[in-house]
């Protein structure tokens, strides 16, 4: 293994992901700090409420984005067999995403951005959960209900599913050390869903 392209294509994918498009949509928009407002979440659920919906999928696209081309260029730079490479350039900018070099480490939770990357890596398993969580999303209206379950699914389809599409084994240890890093992201979130006092999509004020 060449450890001097594994840390580039590391380095490559955090610095991408660092980019917090919710961060300069907002202040070329309203001139604000998106994390001073609303929830204080630097992602598209916040843009949303902060923003409107325009602003809020330009967001959403730009994060799911960064995960793909992150992983893309990993695959380009260094097309092993064994997926180390662009497994770890995407937990990269979902790293990046969370915690940006550029923003004082200041981010989001990576969602959208995990859903770029995952979907790309583990396409037809990460599309499974997706649907399971747009469903509960239209449901509920709880978009952290649909993130942790679009989380939680993905390894598990991935999982039953790895002869099938031949997925490599560290593409499943990937996505399950993402649902734990999700899981912990919004660990607030679940102790609000478990006492019923989460905001739903669509309020204009969200505590997450």
């Amino acid at each position: 293994m060449n450890i001097f392209l594994l840390l580039t294509v590391i380095l490559i994918g955090y610095l991408l992901g660092s980019i917090s498009f919710s961060y300069l949509i907002a202040k070329k928009v309203k001139k604000v700090d998106i994390r001073q407002h609303g929830s204080g979440n630097a992602g598209a659920t916040n843009t949303l409420r902060v923003l409107g919906v325009g602003p809020a999928v330009t967001v959403l696209l730009l994060d799911v984005l960064k995960g793909i081309v992150a992983v893309w260029l990993a695959l380009f730079l260094a097309p092993d067999q064994s997926g180390i490479f662009p497994a770890m350039a995407g937990l990269a900018a979902i790293l990046g995403h969370n915690w940006p070099l550029y923003y004082g480490f200041r981010g989001g939770k990576g969602v959208a951005t995990t859903i770029g990357v995952l979907a790309t890596l583990v396409f037809f398993p990460a599309l499974f959960a997706g649907i399971i969580a747009i469903i509960s999303i239209v449901l509920t209206r709880y978009v952290s209900l649909g993130s942790l379950l679009f989380a939680l699914g993905t390894p598990i389809f991935a999982y039953f599913l790895m002869e099938t599409y031949q997925i490599p084994t560290m593409y499943i240890i990937l996505s399950i050390f993402v649902a734990i890093l999700s899981f912990w992201r919004h660990r607030a979130n679940i102790q609000r869903l478990v006492t019923g006092t989460e905001s739903k999509i669509g309020k204009k004020k969200e505590a997450s």
